[in-house]
């Protein structure tokens, strides 16, 4: 598979020099450079539990957005590591198909509770049958998300406030409601949210979903220290690309711009599933009790790669190199 990445202006001249280079020159317009070899082959996804079985032997995991993508991925991976899992969404059919699944393969308890994160009622009303169905949860994963790309003049303040809804305020109540039960049952937990690698730096077009991920992020990182005399932690995942259909299907629905995702990702492929999981089930286990307040990544090096203004040369070859550097070296004065 060939891959292409941007090459800068400076590079240009250079390029139309080389007779042996990959390079296509267009004159006024983005250069675009194929590279020949496919790195991913070094970087192959492991999709099997790196923790050892039975950690979660005991523990109850609540995920909200569990039916499907990351949700169900996350949820799949803590059942098999042994924790009673309660997944929600507000579809219901959807999560009782995933716990029946999840349930034959693993042996162990799935509970579907439907739950409207955006409703306060809704989530205490979930949380209620979660209590009574399988206890108070040591686990919380805050996954349940909503996003479309969109440019921020074709928003209604209707598209705002349900993105917002489902992602901040959701993870907010979802979270006031069981901690403050835990804080009256004396009991620690170990919290997780969802969120997005464009959050440092904001992102054309998911504004919305931007706007409140980075709310959630500041949630988790001040709750880390507020409530960590309750015997609370709080951490984030940041992922990158991860191709799951609820996703792609709103982010990318023509297909037209999949290969840019890759390209522009070091290791040269898209996220898996377990990949996320197996991170997450750290994050969620005594294992990271010294993990608290962080915002982990897992993008395949994406941010580092959009970073830097001159990654872009990773296209140039040994040999283009020794006559960019045999030019370099002829220049003179600044």
């Amino acid at each position: 598979m060939a891959y292409r990445a941007a090459v800068p202006l400076s590079t240009r001249t250079f390029l139309t020099l080389t007779t042996k280079s990959n390079c296509q020159i267009v004159r006024g317009v983005s250069t675009t450079c194929v590279l020949r070899n496919d790195v991913s082959k070094f970087y192959k996804a492991r999709t099997d539990p790196m923790l050892p079985a039975g950690t979660f032997d005991g523990k109850i995991a609540f995920i909200t957005g569990g039916g499907t993508g990351l949700g169900k991925g996350m949820t799949k991976m803590l059942s098999a590591l042994g924790a009673e899992c309660v997944i929600t969404s507000r579809s219901l059919d959807v999560l009782q198909e995933t716990a029946k699944e999840i349930n034959q393969e693993t042996g162990k308890k799935v509970h579907a509770i439907k739950c409207d994160v955006r409703d306060h009622t809704s989530v205490k009303d979930a949380v209620d049958e979660c209590v009574e169905k399988a206890g108070l949860p040591n686990i919380v994963i805050n996954n349940a998300a909503g996003n479309f790309v969109a440019p921020f003049e074709r928003l209604s303040p209707n598209a705002w406030k349900t993105i917002v809804d489902i992602v901040l305020n959701g993870t907010a109540y979802v979270t006031l409601d069981i901690g403050k039960r835990l804080i009256e049952a004396k009991q620690g937990a170990n919290f997780l949210a969802i969120s997005t690698i464009y959050c440092n730096h904001g992102s054309a077009f998911v504004v919305p979903s931007a706007a409140a991920k980075s709310g959630v992020e500041a949630l988790s990182k001040s709750l880390a220290v507020e409530w960590s005399k309750y015997g609370m932690r709080f951490n984030v995942i940041a992922p990158g690309v991860f191709k799951t259909k609820g996703a792609f299907s709103r982010l990318d629905p023509t297909g037209k711009f999949g290969k840019l995702f890759v390209d522009r990702v070091p290791v040269k492929r898209l996220g898996v599933l377990e990949e996320v999981a197996n991170v997450a089930a750290y994050l969620v286990s005594d294992y990271s009790n010294f993990v608290n307040g962080e915002i982990v990544t897992i993008d395949g090096g994406e941010m580092c790669y959009l970073g830097g203004e001159f990654n872009a040369l990773m296209s140039v070859k040994k040999e283009e190199w020794d006559v960019m550097e045999a030019m370099i070296r002829k220049t003179k004065g600044s």
